[in-house]
């Protein structure tokens, strides 16, 4: 999830795609240009050690929109593939 946050703060749309599960990947991502990320909050977090398959992450992501402050909040859902991490959705 870090990784991740740390993307969208930096526009690397392309580790962002890598990292996302290959059944809901979708096709291209275009990030915001003008939305700055300032700030991870982690809330809560399920399974992801190293025996599971599957894990979930509450997260708070902060941001300014130009001079708005902004948040978003999700409970991400992460499935191992191929031996590595990958987003698959929110699980709302």
């Amino acid at each position: 999830m870090r990784s991740r946050y740390s993307a969208f703060a930096v526009g690397d749309a392309g580790y962002l795609l890598r990292s996302w599960h290959p059944d809901t990947r979708p096709r291209d991502l275009t990030l915001d240009a003008n939305q700055r990320w300032t700030r991870l909050e982690i809330l809560a977090t399920t399974g992801g050690g190293m025996l599971h398959t599957e894990g979930t992450v509450e997260f708070r992501a902060h941001y300014l929109a130009g001079r708005r402050p902004g948040e978003l909040h999700e409970h991400s859902r992460f499935r191992r593939a191929a031996g590595r991490w990958h987003y698959l959705d929110d699980a709302g």
